[in-house]
């Protein structure tokens, strides 16, 4: 059993896994910036340092710092939550080869499935489905070449990607070369790497997603779908389980197959596979080798804590469950509530003068902010995360609506006027929506 862990990241999440490593008897170690000497996950934690400047290039990203605060503090275990390292395998790399235990994959699989090309031709060979795209980084002087033979619309795609960054759309070739450029600068931007790939363009797919969780020892368990279609420019900012769109059929098959890959593939820890869903057919474009933003909705339905398992598994304990003893209940949904305007998604940052949170039945809010906290402009705008529960999808509907009118959070513009706009929307209340759907409804809500 771990007995001290490091918490490499901020916000909500840096309070998640504090709270899990405490109720497993789990001291923890708060690191931040100089920027979040107030933030509640460093009040909280039974240790803080300071690990540099607020740019999150000095302090959060500094992999010399976060090591060196590991050191000091005698922590057994790194936990790098969402974001930040968390998908960076050479820092997870150095995390092991300087003694710690990294609480995620091996460096090999998230090195594996952060290269997008790689992973498709990994997941291919398992026999998962893949979009119909190119097998290698597309050249210059063979990109109109390939998109015709793809056949447009083509989506391009940073090798190194994930976000959304580094991802554009061409119709025809008089879009191509832009969309190309903006995808190579936006990826280089991003990620150091101008690499990019060309996939079929899918026109309203839905972003289903299937929460994995491995030990060392060959066992593999999937925890149900999420349903992740509410996107604004491939950021997800709702997210259900399990999705409305698919019947039981679909359901058991594509847990069945996303389990069978990653059992192939000898992969440890908590992940998600994700994949577009249209006209029946599943394909998948990536693997997230870390804990998603939206695990609480698959917590919700499942009653299994997924950062918890997460640090078992690192300390080297079996899951202790099968596939048979997992249980699903009721329905889930998550909001992403961020410091932007509402419809227009200018950031927002600034003081909290009042902070009410919703409760009652069935409602968790993922937040760390609290009355006079001042959000930073370093940073992420997610503040907060309501999940709501209900026996049903109608339910858990009917609770969100109550549950976002009781959502209280002055002196910072936030999404909930939107989330509640989009949530009473007939097409949501039916099910009915896909990842372009959110985009329509904002331009409509911006012409009113």
């Amino acid at each position: 059993m771990l007995e001290k862990v490091l918490i490499a990241n901020r916000g909500e999440i840096a309070l998640r896994i504090l709270r899990a490593c405490r109720e497993m008897g789990i001291k923890t170690v708060a690191v931040h910036s100089t920027a979040d000497a107030d933030a509640m996950h460093v009040r909280l934690a039974d240790e803080s340092i300071c690990i540099g400047p607020p740019p999150a290039r000095d302090s959060y990203l500094n992999m010399t710092a976060v090591l060196s605060a590991a050191t000091i503090s005698n922590a057994d275990a790194i936990h790098p939550g969402y974001g930040f390292l968390s998908e960076n395998a050479d820092f997870a790399e150095m995390v092991e080869e300087h003694g710690f235990t990294f609480i995620g994959p091996s460096p090999d699989h998230i090195r594996l499935m952060g290269d997008k090309i790689a992973a498709k031709r990994a997941m291919r060979a398992v026999g998962v489905p893949t979009v119909p795209g190119s097998d290698d980084p597309v050249s210059d002087a063979d990109a109109a070449a390939i998109a015709d033979e793809i056949g447009y619309p083509v989506l391009i795609k940073a090798t190194a990607g994930g976000g959304g960054k580094g991802m554009k759309a061409a119709t025809s070739r008089d879009e191509l070369k832009s969309a190309l450029d903006l995808a190579r600068a936006e990826a280089h931007a991003s990620f150091g790497n101008s690499d990019v790939y060309f996939e079929k363009f899918l026109a309203t797919p839905r972003h289903i997603e299937v929460q994995i969780l491995a030990d060392h020892h060959g066992a593999v368990v999937h925890l149900g779908e999420r349903d992740c279609s509410i996107q604004r420019r491939y950021q997800k900012l709702v997210e259900e389980a399990p999705s409305p769109a698919l019947n039981e059929n679909q359901r058991r098959e594509i847990g069945r197959v996303s389990s069978e890959a990653v059992r192939a593939l000898g992969y440890r820890s908590a992940g998600t596979i994700e994949y577009l869903y249209e006209d029946g057919r599943f394909y998948f474009i990536e693997m997230n080798t870390r804990l998603q933003v939206e695990h609480p909705v698959t917590e919700m339905i499942c009653g299994l804590d997924i950062v918890r398992e997460m640090v078992r598994i690192a300390g080297g304990s079996s899951l202790g469950f099968t596939q048979d003893e997992v249980r699903f209940s009721g329905h889930a949904i998550e909001c992403r509530i961020n410091a932007e305007h509402p419809f227009t998604f200018k950031p927002s940052p600034g003081q909290v003068e009042t902070y009410h949170a919703p409760g009652g039945l069935g409602v968790r809010v993922d937040s760390a902010i609290y009355s006079g906290y001042k959000i930073p402009t370093y940073y992420d705008s997610m503040i907060s995360k309501l999940i709501v529960h209900g026996n049903n999808r109608n339910e858990c509907l009917m609770r969100l609506r109550r549950a976002l009118a009781e959502y209280v959070i002055d002196g910072i513009e936030t999404t909930i006027p939107l989330h509640q706009r989009l949530i009473a929307e007939p097409a949501f209340v039916n099910g009915d929506y896909h990842i372009r759907w959110l985009e329509t409804l904002v331009q409509r809500i911006g012409r009113e």
